[in-house]
């Protein structure tokens, strides 16, 4: 009888240090600010003001850029913008982050891509000002972007 006591105890012990570690368990790892606005400048395309969300689990990083003001002036489909948004690091160097996802535009319709997926390490803090949006459309029409001043309201760091 003293055994089963003891070795109920000790279940009941491991069971409240299990649930003691999930409560104290690191939080799942962020990206600060979670969005950013840039006014960007796309040449003979037009250009305006941007935001950018960003997300982050670990090392995986993603990034929608989403715009009322920089818009298509045809039609496309779902999906169709291969796009390339390159953040300048902070300790030197750029990140990328690609895809192709996109929902339909309209023409005439603000353009939004994203989730672009990129890689970042811990401590990483990256800045749309010295970087690029690049969208190929029909795979051939390159449109380029670039940020005319610092994102507001500063740059994402990542945790």
């Amino acid at each position: 009888m003293r055994s089963k006591r003891l070795g109920t105890g000790v279940a009941l012990a491991a069971g409240t240090l299990a649930v003691a570690g999930l409560a104290f368990a690191p939080t799942a790892q962020a990206v600060t600010p979670q969005t950013a606005t840039i006014v960007a400048d796309c040449g003979t395309y037009g250009g305006g003001e941007a935001t950018l969300t960003a997300t982050q689990s670990g090392t995986a990083a993603t990034i929608t850029l989403s715009s009322s003001e920089i818009t298509s002036p045809l039609a496309l489909s779902q999906d169709s913008i291969t796009s390339t948004l390159t953040l300048v690091k902070a300790s030197g160097g750029t990140t990328a982050f690609t895809g192709t996802k996109n929902p339909a535009v309209a023409a005439g319709a603000g353009v939004t891509v994203g989730p672009l997926s990129g890689t970042v390490a811990a401590g990483d803090s990256l800045q749309a000002y010295g970087g690029s949006l690049k969208m190929v459309i029909f795979g051939f029409v390159t449109i380029t972007c670039t940020a005319q001043g610092l994102q507001s309201p500063g740059p994402f760091v990542y945790e």
